[in-house]
Order: C-alpha cells, then sequence, then structure tokens
C-alpha cells in the first residue's frame, strides 16, 4: 500500500496529463497540465499577441472571447490600472498591431467605473494616435454601449488637442475605415474649434464643398489649409509633373494622391523623401515593382539609410514583427496575393535583416550559459502572430531566438517536441532562413521538459534555459518541465532559471509562478529580450 501512496502522490515526478499535487495547475488544451496566467500576465500577453487566427487548438472566436472575458475581469478589479498597461505597452509601440490596445480601451470606456472611464477617455489621443485608431475605437463602442455627453467629449478632445496641420493631415490620410468618417465622428463628438484653421477644417470634413477649392484659387497662407488645397488639386491633377510638384511642395503622403498616380516611379520618388517609416517598409515591393527600388539606385541608397537607423526606427515605433512580415513579403519578389513581381536586392534583404533585431530595445548580454529551447512541436504550427499570414509561432519562437543568439557568447540553441529535434541554425545565419529552416523541421506531440532532460543527458552547464512555447504540453508520462528544472538543479548544484516565452495569448504557462528562479513572459513583446537579460542577472 505505501508504495501505491507513494507513486500517486510523487510530487517529484508526475504525469503532465495530471496535475503536480499541491499546485494549482488547470488542464490546457492539449489534454495535459499546465500552470495558469494570472488575469494580469494574460492581459499583458492579450496586448501584446491579440487574438486574431486563433491558435492550433483555439479558434479566433473562442480566444477573443477568453481574453474579452479576462479583460473584464481585470476592469473590474482596477480599471485605470488596466488603462496604465494598455497605454505603456501602445505608445512604446511594444506590440505587433494597436488592435488589442484599442479594442482593450474601448472595453473600459464602456464597462468601466466612473474613474476608470474618465482615464481611458483621457488616454484616448495617446493610444488612438490615427484617424484609423479613432475609427476603429468609435466601431468598438458602439457595440458595447451609447454615445452619452463623457464619450463624446473624449472624442471631441482627440480632435482639440492636434494642432491644425496635423488634424489637416488626419483629415486628408485617414479619410474611411470600415465605413467610419471624420465626419461621422465629427458629428458625434461636436468639438468646438479651438482655432480659425480648425474650424475651417471641421466645415471641410462635414460639408465639402469642391468648388471653394478650385484650381484657379491661389493656395490659403495657412499651413493646415494649404495642406487641404493641395490634397484637393491632387485630385484634380491631370499630369505627373502637377502631383509631384504638389508633393514636394505640401508633403503630401500616398493616401493623398488618385489611384492612377502610384503606378509611377516618379511619383514614388517624390514620395520616399518624406514617407514615414512604416510605409515605407509596407511599399517596398511596390517600389519595387514600379521600377524604382532597384539594385543599386539612389532609392535603394535611401532605403538601407533609414532602415540602419536605429533611432528613427524607435521614434517611428516600428515593431520586429512589421520588419519580419516586410523581409518575407518583399524577399518571395511578389504580394501575399501574387499580385505584381519584382526582383529583391540582396542590400535591402541585409538591411531588413539588421533592422530585425535594431527594432527590439537594446539588450545587454547576460554572460551567463543559456540555452535556447524552440517548441517546434504541432500546436505551435497552427494560428499566427499578431494577423500575419503564414508567420506561425513556431516561426516566430526562431526569429525571437535569434535576438538573445546575437547577444550572448555562449549559448546553445535546440528544438524539441516530444523529443529532441535536430537543429542546424545559428546566430549568423539570415532571419529568413532561419524561418525556412524552422518551417521544414517535422512536426510532433509536445514535452516541454525535453530542453532540462536534454542538458542532464549531455552533462550541459546551463544557467538559463529560454523555452519557446504555447505551453500546451502533455506527452510526458514521467514528470513535467517544472519537475525537470529542480532535477537539474538538484544532479548538477547549477541555479538554473527558467524563463518561458508565450507565443500564444492563452491562458497557460510552464513556469510556476511560485519558484523565484522562472519567469513569463510575452514573445514578440519589443521589451521581451531585455526583460529575459534582467532576470537572468537578477535585475529583476
Amino acid at each position: 500500500m505505501a508504495n501505491y501512496l507513494n507513486k500517486i502522490l510523487n510530487t517529484k515526478q508526475t504525469p503532465q496529463n495530471q496535475p503536480i499535487l499541491g499546485t494549482n495547475q488547470v488542464a490546457n488544451s492539449a489534454g495535459g497540465y499546465s500552470f495558469p496566467l494570472d488575469q494580469w500576465k494574460r492581459l499583458h500577453r492579450f496586448l501584446v499577441l491579440g487574438s486574431e487566427g486563433g491558435t492550433y487548438y483555439i479558434t479566433e472566436k473562442a480566444l477573443t472571447v477568453q481574453n474579452a472575458n479576462n479583460v473584464m475581469a481585470c476592469i473590474q478589479e482596477d480599471g485605470v490600472r488596466v488603462v496604465r498597461e494598455i497605454v505603456t505597452i501602445s505608445k512604446a509601440g511594444r506590440a505587433p498591431k494597436n488592435d488589442p490596445a484599442i479594442f482593450a480601451l474601448a472595453l473600459v470606456a464602456a464597462k468601466g467605473n466612473l474613474a476608470a472611464r474618465r482615464a481611458a477617455l483621457a488616454a484616448l489621443p495617446d493610444v488612438c494616435r490615427t484617424g484609423t485608431h479613432l475609427f476603429q475605437f468609435a466601431e468598438t463602442i458602439q457595440n458595447l454601449r451609447g454615445w452619452g455627453r463623457g464619450l463624446r467629449n473624449g472624442m471631441a478632445n482627440w480632435y482639440q488637442t492636434r494642432d491644425a496641420r496635423g488634424l489637416a493631415y488626419q483629415a486628408v490620410k485617414y479619410r474611411q475605415r470600415n465605413g467610419w468618417t471624420h465626419t461621422d465622428t465629427l458629428r458625434l463628438a461636436h468639438p468646438k474649434p479651438v482655432t480659425e484653421a480648425h474650424g475651417a477644417i471641421y466645415k471641410w470634413v462635414t460639408h465639402r464643398d469642391d468648388s471653394a477649392w478650385a484650381q484657379d484659387i491661389a493656395a490659403p497662407n495657412d499651413e493646415a489649409l494649404a495642406f487641404i488645397w493641395a490634397f484637393e488639386r491632387a485630385q484634380q491633377a491631370q499630369d505627373t509633373a502637377t502631383v509631384i510638384r504638389l508633393i514636394e511642395a505640401y508633403d503630401l503622403p500616398r493616401e493623398a494622391l488618385p489611384t492612377q498616380w502610384l503606378n509611377e516611379a516618379a511619383v514614388w520618388e517624390a514620395l520616399l523623401v518624406k514617407m514615414p517609416l512604416t510605409a515605407m517598409i509596407r511599399n517596398l515591393g511596390v517600389m519595387a515593382k514600379v521600377g524604382l527600388l532597384t539594385a543599386m539606385s539612389d532609392a535603394e541608397d535611401t532605403v538601407l539609410k533609414r532602415l540602419g537607423d536605429a533611432e528613427l526606427l524607435r521614434k517611428a515605433r516600428i515593431h520586429p514583427i512589421a520588419v519580419l512580415s516586410a523581409l518575407r513579403v518583399y524577399g518571395q519578389g511578389h504580394g501575399l496575393r501574387g499580385d505584381g513581381q519584382w526582383t529583391p536586392t540582396a542590400r535591402i534583404m541585409d538591411a531588413l535583416d539588421n533592422a530585425f533585431y535594431k527594432a527590439f530595445q537594446n539588450v545587454e548580454p547576460t554572460n551567463q550559459r543559456v540555452m535556447l529551447a524552440l517548441d517546434v512541436s504541432g500546436s505551435m504550427g497552427g494560428g499566427m502572430i499578431a494577423g500575419v499570414p503564414g508567420l506561425t509561432p513556431r516561426d516566430g519562437s526562431a526569429a525571437m531566438a535569434l535576438v538573445t543568439a546575437k547577444t550572448e557568447a555562449r549559448y546553445s540553441m535546440i528544438s524539441f517536441q516530444n523529443q529532441l529535434v535536430p537543429l542546424n541554425i545559428s546566430a549568423n545565419m539570415r532571419l529568413d532562413d532561419v524561418v525556412k529552416a524552422i518551417q521544414g523541421l517535422p512536426f510532433g506531440a509536445t514535452d516541454c521538459a525535453q530542453p532540462m532532460l536534454y542538458a542532464l543527458e549531455h552533462k550541459l552547464k546551463v544557467d538559463l534555459f529560454v523555452v519557446y512555447t504555447d505551453s500546451e504540453t502533455w506527452a510526458n508520462p514521467q514528470l513535467h518541465p517544472v519537475q525537470a528544472l529542480v532535477q537539474y538543479r538538484e544532479q548538477t548544484g547549477i541555479a538554473a532559471k527558467l524563463v518561458v516565452v508565450g507565443m500564444t495569448s492563452n491562458g497557460f504557462s510552464i513556469a510556476d509562478p511560485n519558484d523565484a528562479g522562472m519567469l513569463d513572459v510575452v514573445g514578440f513583446d519589443s521589451a521581451a529580450p531585455q526583460v529575459i537579460s534582467d532576470f537572468a542577472r537578477g535585475v529583476v
């Protein structure tokens, strides 16, 4: 009987399809048991990774509902804190997309208490930085509540806090989204003009009269109104030379031009001079397709200079995912739908590769022995990261691991499922080649204990295990990942730490929240590599 009881109640060795005795482990989506994330850590995951595309186990709809309920739980506990979390991640550009932050902010504005609602509306200009963001917020709010005075005032503040030139830019560049226009939001908000120019812009948006901007009327002296005048002239332009003069004189963006002019290399050349960095990265393929972006061209030199400027990348809030997506699309030589073809240049491919690492916050080396372990099981090949087609958690984990590998002098990189999988990649490889290599690996069941067991078997000295996973572990019939780590510590005498990099916005982690030597971070949070370094060095 005693032997029977010892087998059942062994807290050092527990099959992954059973919870460890005395812990709060819960069933994950794969049939195993993992630690539940607390609601604030899951909020962080959602704000960074969103729920678009779902996961291998959970549909997009189900994952979104789970995360929305979690956001609501956080709002009920401390809505003002939720707003702070949203602003911190959104303003710093730490998330691949701003959509989850906008959604969460709308939830606070609709469902929070008075203090939380006020905080959410005060944060509206910081989170909804463009007209498109504002329209997304308005659409979400309309599905959640009515338009009371406080909400209308908050929307009005979005317009009133912008200088007239900036407001004119927003009105021209972001004219509509999902059926919403500035006419709709202005008529809801009724902002009072803070300057005469603001009033003129409101009138132009809500009662647009083309005759007031006829070609024979000279440009207004006011900078903001002159910008709108230039937009109207571009709409009526009959030749390329006129369009280029307007771009050069008034900094018109691509969105201000009729589509017919966007097939002209000379027009794109004029746009490129002051094109926002995000727009430049997104349009590399277009500029190549029209014949502007060719090897050893002046346009290529301009692109290389801007991609190589780390400070410019930071100020523009360029997220690593945006660079990775551009690298994939530009490198394949055709659009996602196969429309149009171009020849990628080697220098731009290299510049994008380097920009990926620059887009993360500065990372200090840990000067420790680091094992980077990539979960390449079947579940990591499903879903997508931040709604980027074809970019699975499996691909993303390899890309993220390279950030640490580029920083560390002593590292080992392995991949695993329910056994070790040979992984022939290194920090010296180019990012797109690494992603291709990871895509070619076989799929299998998930056992996140494998990295620690491998290190024990091969007598590897590891100070820090960094596991990139969705934490849907289930396949080991003997022990959990945390038990494997404890065994490694006991048998080697090394106080090894474990960092779990969550690659999906589910609610699970293999890290024990009660073990100070374990940490859960969010994959593709641009601050994550530095957080990992700080934890390894004992800074946090």
